[in-house]
């Protein structure tokens, strides 16, 4: 007789709860199925409401008496959820100094998180019955439209959806007639319930022919399909990366396998989507913010079942489950917006590392302008480093043609020589990108005779002027304001917008070329569902147009007719207080001049600057980006800096400027203090004000901590989250801690 193992006595449960610590509770009600065990959601009472929690620890004993422990109301679960999730949250909360119970929170689906079942989806489907496929024409003889129906469900073996069906002018009615006579039977299936075909029906279109570059890349991934293998595919702009990835997954997915491929913006999903769908007739599925919650459930259950063998979004589906993971591959892994910047401040780059690691996949992160980060690994030979150099077209890239600013005049931003040789392009049948990184008519509202500057009144930032609709806003806090009709500080009426926006910029190019059409892409403009996606559509049908947009259209889109980059100002990172400005302005530079001369005819950017003879963007424009990096890199070597030392930042805001300040020496002494006594090797500066002190009504201070040794500075971030915990003045003031910053604003 097998020895059945008593029931726990109390479970250890993470809630939603910013508080790093479980709370403990007493098993109420039938156990389920499969016994108590960590994973299982649970519905339990937190203060006067109740929360779905999940069960972390079964034990015998709690700190408190077990007549104390408050009962679980209910189980929400026959399973536990996913193991490999379960492990996944654990160390994200662990590495990045969370609280337990807010991870697993944010990294499930919102319906899960309500305490609906993890369940996707039905829909019906309806097939032969085997007296259905032997029946005589003469059976339905007196019934014409359901003889129609049975025909078209015998040229569909594995039956049709229910949708589908009655699309074609076909009624339930008639399903039950043949229901009825045992022709026809219904099932319920998942929305996504295609198995995985045999190898040679795995592919819907061939794979592309590989060139030099491209098949050697693939080979050395090849080498180690079943094993942590890491690899950074450098590959210039429009150079094939995407084929490499498509060919791994075929790889992947012929083995049984899952592939998890992370893109940076909710933009490049549709695209990225169709061409994945295009290739393989398995089915591929998304995970986004666009999504309504059913669609991410749905989504989300179906690659933790296993029937979704591609799974593809961004930042947050690096938390999807996946049943028999086989590589992860993560595009434009330089972006920023893998970074989570509130809350959960999670990097899903970093963290597809630590996931390819435990379960020992091959994990493949691709650029044509890899972060310092990646790119010191792949030097060290810690990561594999595999370069794209050339093109698949027989263009090469467009080098940077720095264009001088100083002393000439502008239309909206734009000076002469740059308008003439938009003409040009456009004259020959072309498209015309214009890039601009900042939303808006202007920068700002200015008073001609007294100077006054529209600022705003909650942050230290000035407002933007908008002329669709007029106002003015803030774009850190969202404030918005009417337009003045005149200076609020000498009653002037001479009030002028101060540079260009897109807004700007747009209006001037549809005034100097009236014939063509002006697409606007930025935030503003794409708010609506789908705006976005049109508007590329209208593109992509190749008509001589003109492009106005933010680092929106920088990123991964492929723009065939495009053959003229205009850059309209490129100074705005070289001088900025974060040490990974210039870097990040680099790459924006690079990604956004990729975007010409991707197909039959070759490509032109022109860089407008103040500074052309910066030696950093002279050096970018002359010999590249790599180039450009190695000198970055030697700077952050000298200087002690990301990725030669680690980094963590103390972020302190609260109303009162006193609160914050006084919080942040009192932390930041006691940590000093903690350190010498440890004897610890980690460096504690500030507190300093953030670069923008004062934002949304709140001001903000900053300490930060920096370590040669990952494992001291955890030790320490450790030990100032539970001092900061305990002490009754952080209650008052609002706190947060970054590992790994990508920003110190």
């Amino acid at each position: 007789m097998p020895i059945s193992t008593p029931p726990p006595r109390v479970l250890g449960v993470a809630v939603p709860s910013p508080l790093r610590r479980l709370f403990d509770y007493r098993p109420a009600g039938a156990p389920p199925p499969g016994g108590w065990a960590p994973g299982l959601r649970v519905r339990v009472p937190f203060g006067r409401r109740e929360v779905v929690g999940v069960v972390m620890e079964c034990r015998e004993r709690s700190e408190l008496p077990l007549a104390e422990l408050r009962p679980v109301a209910a189980c929400l679960d026959a399973a536990p959820l996913p193991a490999d999730w379960l492990w996944l949250c654990r160390f994200t909360a662990r590495y990045y100094q969370h609280s337990l119970g807010d991870t697993l929170h944010q990294a499930m689906p919102v319906l899960l998180r309500q305490g609906r079942a993890l369940e996707g989806r039905t829909r019906e489907r309806w097939q032969l019955t085997a007296a259905g496929r032997d029946a005589p024409a003469e059976t339905l003889s007196r019934a014409p439209r359901q003889a129609e129906l049975l025909a078209m469900l015998a040229q569909h073996p594995h039956g049709l959806a229910a949708q589908a069906i009655l699309a074609q002018s076909f009624s339930r009615d008639q399903l039950r007639a043949l229901a009825t006579k045992g022709l026809v039977a219904s099932r319920e299936e998942p929305l996504t319930a295609r198995s995985r075909p045999d190898a040679d029906q795995l592919l819907a279109e061939p794979a592309l022919p590989l060139n030099r570059e491209q098949a050697t890349a693939l080979a050395a991934l090849h080498e180690r399909l079943e094993a942590y293998h890491p690899c950074l595919l450098e590959g210039v702009t429009g150079s094939g990366k995407t084929e490499v990835y498509l060919q791994l997954i075929e790889a992947v997915v012929g083995r049984g396998r899952q592939a998890l491929v992370l893109v940076p913006e909710i933009g490049l999903t549709p695209q990225t989507l169709a061409r994945f769908r295009k290739r393989f007739r398995v089915p591929v599925v998304a995970l986004h913010s666009g999504l309504t919650d059913h669609e991410r459930l749905d989504a989300w259950e179906a690659a933790a079942s296993g029937r979704a063998p591609i799974v593809i979004g961004t930042r947050s589906a690096i938390f999807t489950p996946l049943a028999r993971p086989g590589a992860i591959i993560v595009d434009e892994e330089h972006d920023g917006s893998y970074k989570q910047q509130d809350g959960l401040r999670y990097h899903a780059r970093d963290l597809a590392v630590a996931r390819a690691h435990h379960h020992g996949i091959p994990l493949l992160l691709g650029s044509a302008t890899p972060s310092l980060e990646s790119l010191a690994k792949a030097r060290s030979g810690e990561w594999r480093h595999l370069p794209l150099t050339r093109r698949a077209t027989r263009h090469a890239p467009a080098r940077l043609e720095l264009i001088d600013l100083r002393g000439r005049p502008r239309q909206g931003g734009l000076i002469p020589p740059v308008l003439d040789a938009i003409r040009e392009t456009l004259g020959a049948g072309h498209q015309v990108l214009v890039f601009i990184n900042r939303r808006g008519f202007a920068p700002t509202l200015a008073c001609h005779a007294c100077g006054w500057l529209a600022e705003c009144d909650a942050c230290d930032a000035r407002m933007t002027l908008h002329r669709q609709p007029p106002l003015l806003a803030c774009h850190h806090c969202d404030r918005r304001r009417a337009l003045p009709e005149s200076c609020p500080q000498c009653g002037s009426i001479d009030l002028r917008p101060l540079g260009s926006g897109t807004e700007r910029t747009e209006e001037t190019l549809a005034g100097l070329f009236p014939k063509v059409p002006v697409h606007r892409i930025d935030r503003d403009s794409t708010r609506r569902r789908d705006a976005f996606e049109q508007a590329l559509a209208e593109v992509g049908r190749g008509e001589p147009c003109l492009l106005v947009g933010t680092q929106m259209l920088a990123k991964g889109h492929h723009l065939p007719h495009v053959t003229l980059v205009v850059v309209v100002n490129a100074d705005a990172g070289l001088y900025a207080s974060d040490f990974r400005a210039l870097e990040q302005s680099a790459q924006l530079l690079v990604q956004v001049a990729g975007r010409a001369g991707r197909a039959a005819h070759p490509g032109r950017v022109l860089v407008q600057t103040m500074h052309p003879d910066d030696p950093h963007l002279r050096l970018l424009a002359e010999r590249g980006y790599a180039a450009l990096a190695e000198q970055l890199l030697a700077e952050r070597r000298a200087a002690a800096l990301p990725p030669f030392r680690f980094l963590a930042l103390l972020r302190l805001e609260s109303a009162r400027e006193e609160a914050a300040g006084e919080l942040a020496r009192r932390a930041a002494a006691a940590l000093r203090g903690w350190l010498a006594e440890r004897e610890l090797a980690v460096e504690c500066l500030g507190p300093v004000p953030a670069p923008m002190e004062r934002r949304q009504g709140r001001y903000h201070l900053q300490v930060m901590l920096s370590a040669e040794r990952r494992s001291a500075l955890h030790e320490a971030c450790a030990w100032l989250t539970a001092w900061l915990e305990a002490a009754p003045e952080a209650r008052r003031t609002r706190w947060s801690l970054d590992i790994d910053p990508q920003t110190l604003s």
